[in-house]
């Protein structure tokens, strides 16, 4: 479908949308973006199953977990977690914290996710490697390996007002053709010689509990022709507002839904399920209001 023009190409699109019964991800008209599905939701970091089955009950759309050694990488809690999920309705998303082509497909045969998720420090490390064709193989791999498993790829965005520092359109564009969702997050940049600071993770970009730039991160949503989830900061207190402005396909949360220790610190791979309620009920919320404004250009 064209990308709407002004207002009357809007609703024309809109009406062939409804007649069609498609659910077009994005319409653009003067940067609004307009999305009718229901909006996805994924909670990292969930590692054992009695977490997962309280995901479930809050209706979580993806649950995710995180392997986090190349060398220890048989977790019987983890493998219990995806088990359980693939009981349910949701789905069961697994982060590598590895790019050994051997080493990922022995744990995805392992562990049988319904989704596997990269979040490489495209950027940093495309850099040092002067490019990024050894992420994009083992994308192209693990799609012919295991057709049946979906590939989210995390596409790095600077903090607020430094989206220029990194070349987060083009990135996305080299690996749109080997990914089935994007997913923002923030990469930490030095302020002042535009060079990496130390990411949470070393090598991997994630979990730093801030938010990306949010017009970016409508910009990727607007030009990308594969769904894009927003990462990156995203809280109970911000979700409603960052749905409302970049009108992504989903939402991920995991430092902002952790719970925390005395100190106000967040503790990983421990979920504080309130704080995830919430943002649940906010997400809601986002929907409810978005539905409002798709009526109001459906039939003005």
């Amino acid at each position: 479908m064209k990308e709407a023009k002004n207002v009357n190409d809007l609703r024309t699109n809109a009406k062939y949308v409804k007649q069609k019964r498609k659910c077009q991800l994005n319409f653009k008209v003067s940067g609004f973006r307009c999305s009718m599905k229901k909006i996805i939701i994924q909670i990292y970091e969930i590692q054992d199953p009695y977490q997962a089955e309280a995901m479930v009950e809050l209706e979580i759309d993806n649950i995710g977990s995180v392997i986090l050694s190349e060398d220890n990488w048989k977790i019987a809690q983890i493998k219990e977690t995806v088990n359980l999920i693939r009981e349910t309705a949701s789905k069961s998303c697994l982060i590598p914290l590895f790019s050994t082509q051997e080493s990922v497909f022995r744990v995805l045969d392992h562990y049988q996710p319904d989704i596997v998720h990269f979040c490489d420090d495209i950027f940093f490390s495309g850099l040092a490697l002067g490019s990024c064709d050894t992420f994009i193989s083992l994308q192209k791999a693990v799609k012919t390996k295991f057709p049946e498993i979906e590939i989210i790829r995390s596409i790095p965005i600077a903090a607020p007002g430094m989206a220029n520092c990194v070349p987060t359109l083009e990135l996305a564009e080299m690996f749109e053709s080997v990914s089935d969702y994007f997913l923002t997050d923030t990469l930490l940049i030095n302020n002042k010689e535009n060079i990496s600071d130390r990411q949470p993770v070393e090598n991997f970009i994630g979990i730093t509990g801030d938010p990306c730039d949010w017009d970016m991160a409508a910009e990727l949503v607007g030009r990308s022709s594969i769904p894009v989830i927003l990462a990156g900061g995203i809280s109970p207190e911000n979700v409603f507002d960052g749905i409302r402005h970049i009108r992504p396909f989903g939402i991920d949360s995991c430092t902002n839904t952790n719970a925390v220790d005395e100190n106000g610190c967040a503790i990983r791979f421990k979920k504080e399920i309130k704080r995830v309620s919430s943002l649940v009920e906010n997400v809601k919320r986002a929907e409810k209001a978005i539905k409002k404004e798709e009526e109001r250009l459906f039939y003005v």
